[in-house]
């Protein structure tokens, strides 16, 4: 079996508790598997993913990948998912290229088979790889995404069998594009150790991925961004983020499977979350996202783009668009509340000590009332000689 090993092994005994029930692990895949779960099962919590419940989850999930992989075409309900199988699960079953030549009995089965739990005589009787309880068996590619880029890790090493995971724990990457963002090309997700923000943003995407199944809706031509889609979860969220985001972007497609991941750290992202949703603040948001609009690009593109890959340009982007806008005399309206956005970034993120930041609103203000009293020329002359000024990091 091909397939990359994701995860690194864990070294402790056994978990306690019941084997059918569902844990949360290091692996951030099988944590959002666990809340996409947890929704699927309409449960608040993995944990309460257990027994019956886990049962009737996992055959649910079976039933609906029996119906892709035996029905008449892909623009059915149940070819929303057919269509993204080859990103998430490509040497299944139900992409076997000899499927169309099967009764669709003999396809059924052989999917059943993949999905279904495996005998208790089959039991390698190793831990899993990442909860520590006993291991149902080894997996790779057909099952798990990979956790590295192929060219690091793209196939298991010979004579050896896969990753052991525990039935849970295989169930958790089974749910897992439930609770992905699919494109139709590389899947979208977002994880954070604040765990009411990853259950919250979960279910909303389970929810939003079920809408879409139900109605048969083809995957969007031009799917948002990576980051904007990740900053659209931020803006929804209405508690504060105890923990930084995690952007992690995945194929398991055999011509290029990957796993991205972008990093954003508390800070910025409890800055992006509460700034764009306060009264206070959200008309100098309105503002900062234009000032981040570029000639292809709308501002929110540049902006997500910005937070996950050069938070400082955040910042920067701004002042650069306000000092052209002084050069001529037009200062737009919310230039106040998006100096003030700026500041609060400043603050809040970047964590600038208060001493030198009252240095900079006295220095700020001495230079506003000097260039006032002159003319645009006169500020037009001291951006072009200060614009590309660089500071010692």
């Amino acid at each position: 079996m091909g397939g990359g090993v994701t995860g690194a092994v864990v070294d402790q005994p056994p978990i306690a508790g019941p084997v059918d029930s569902v844990e949360l692990t290091a692996h951030p895949l099988q944590r959002i598997g666990a809340f996409a779960l947890a929704a699927l099962a309409d449960v608040q919590s993995p944990a309460a993913v257990s027994g019956e419940r886990l049962v009737a989850v996992a055959d649910w999930m079976t039933d609906h990948v029996v119906d892709a992989a035996t029905g008449p075409d892909t623009k059915t309900p149940a070819g929303f998912w057919l269509k993204c199988s080859l990103s998430l699960f490509p040497n299944s079953p139900m992409n076997h290229p000899s499927n169309g030549k099967k009764p669709q009995r003999v396809v059924a089965d052989a999917v059943r088979r993949w999905r279904g739990r495996p005998k208790q005589e089959q039991n390698p009787h190793v831990p899993c790889t990442l909860c520590g309880r006993p291991a149902a068996g080894f997996y790779g590619k057909m099952d798990v995404p990979l956790a590295e880029s192929d060219l690091y890790r793209n196939s298991t090493p010979r004579h050896h069998h896969g990753m052991a995971l525990c039935w849970p724990c295989l169930c958790c990457f089974h749910a897992l594009p439930y609770g992905s963002q699919l494109t139709g090309g590389p899947a979208v997700v977002l994880h954070s150790w604040d765990e009411a923000f990853l259950s919250w943003t979960v279910a909303e995407q389970v929810d939003r991925n079920r809408r879409e199944i139900l109605v048969g809706r083809g995957l969007p031509r031009q799917p948002p961004s990576h980051e904007v889609l990740a900053l659209r979860a931020l803006r929804g969220y209405h508690d504060e983020l105890n923990a930084g985001v995690e952007l992690l972007v995945y194929s398991n497609n055999n011509r290029g499977p990957a796993l991205d991941v972008h990093v954003m750290d508390q800070p910025l992202a409890e800055w992006l979350r509460r700034t764009s949703q306060a009264p206070v603040t959200r008309a100098g948001f309105t503002i900062l996202l234009r000032a981040h609009k570029g000639r292809n690009r709308p501002g929110v593109v540049n902006v997500s783009r910005n937070a996950f890959r050069e938070p400082g340009r955040i910042v920067s982007t701004a002042g650069a668009w306000l000092g052209r806008a002084a050069c001529v005399g037009r200062l737009p309206a919310g230039t106040s509340e998006l100096v003030k956005l700026c500041m609060s970034y400043v603050d809040e993120v970047m964590g600038m000590n208060q001493e030198d930041l009252a240095e900079i609103r006295v220095t700020a203000d001495r230079v506003g009332q000097l260039l006032g009293e002159g003319t645009a020329g006169q500020f037009n002359k001291f951006y072009v000689t200060f614009r590309k000024l660089r500071f010692p990091r």
